[in-house]
């Protein structure tokens, strides 16, 4: 498994944001995450536009593992990007 930071933004409301919560989880890795829609209005801005900076998008779940950014809930990328069977 890779020893890259990993980072999930999120969506509280979100199934598929829960459901990479879970999957990541499940297969025991060390992640941070943020539920953006749960922050102040100050720090949803700034977050909101640091993750489309980074993704290209608005969709959420984002994780980044490493240098890798994965738009979406796509456990076979994130099994590849973790060096990991999914």
């Amino acid at each position: 498994m890779t020893s890259e930071k990993v980072r999930l933004w999120a969506l509280s409301t979100c199934p598929w944001c829960r459901k990479a919560k879970l999957w990541l989880t499940a297969h025991d890795v060390d992640f941070e995450f943020v539920d953006i829609d749960l922050l102040s209005d100050a720090e949803y801005d700034a977050v909101v536009a640091d993750v489309q900076r980074l993704s290209g998008a608005r969709s959420f779940p984002v994780v980044k593992i490493g240098d890798t950014v994965i738009v979406g809930y796509s456990p076979d990328k994130f099994a590849r990007a973790l060096g990991i069977r999914a």
